[in-house]
C-alpha cells in the first residue's frame, strides 16, 4: 500500500524539478562539477550563450536552494566565486545517471521515434 504523500514533499519536488530541469541550472551546475570554484565572468565565458541578468537570477536561484556557496571578496573591483554545495554535488550526481541512461538507451530512443513517425507519415 502507498503512504500518504507529504504535500510539502510534492509541493518541493515540482518546484526544484522545474528549477533543476531549466537549461541554465544545468549548464551552471555541469560547469562548477567539472572547475570546481568558478568566478561569474569564467561561467559566463563557459556557458556564452546565457545573458548576464539570466546568469544573475540562475545562480542566485542556485544559493537560494542551497545549490551554489557564493563567496565575495572585499577588493576592488569585487571579486565572487561560485561553487557547488554538498546539496549541489549530490543534484550533480544525480543526473549523471539520467545521463548513463541516455548514452544505454539513445539508440532504442531514437528507433521508437523513428518507428513512430514512419506511422504517423504512412
Amino acid at each position: 500500500a502507498y503512504s500518504e504523500i507529504d504535500p510539502r514533499v510534492e509541493t518541493m519536488m515540482h518546484e526544484l524539478l522545474d528549477r533543476v530541469a531549466d537549461k541554465w541550472t544545468l549548464m551552471v551546475l555541469e560547469e562548477l562539477e567539472e572547475n570546481g570554484t568558478l568566478r561569474f565572468t569564467q561561467l559566463s565565458r563557459k556557458i556564452p550563450a546565457v545573458s548576464q541578468k539570466m546568469l544573475t537570477q540562475t545562480l542566485r536561484q542556485m544559493e537560494r536552494d542551497g545549490l551554489v556557496h557564493r563567496t565575495v571578496y572585499p577588493v576592488v573591483p569585487p571579486k565572487v566565486e561560485y561553487r557547488l554545495t554538498q546539496l549541489g554535488h549530490g543534484l550533480s550526481e544525480s543526473f549523471c545517471g539520467v545521463w548513463r541512461w541516455v548514452e544505454s538507451n539513445l539508440d532504442a530512443v531514437e528507433a521508437a521515434r523513428e518507428q513512430f513517425d514512419s506511422n504517423r507519415s504512412g
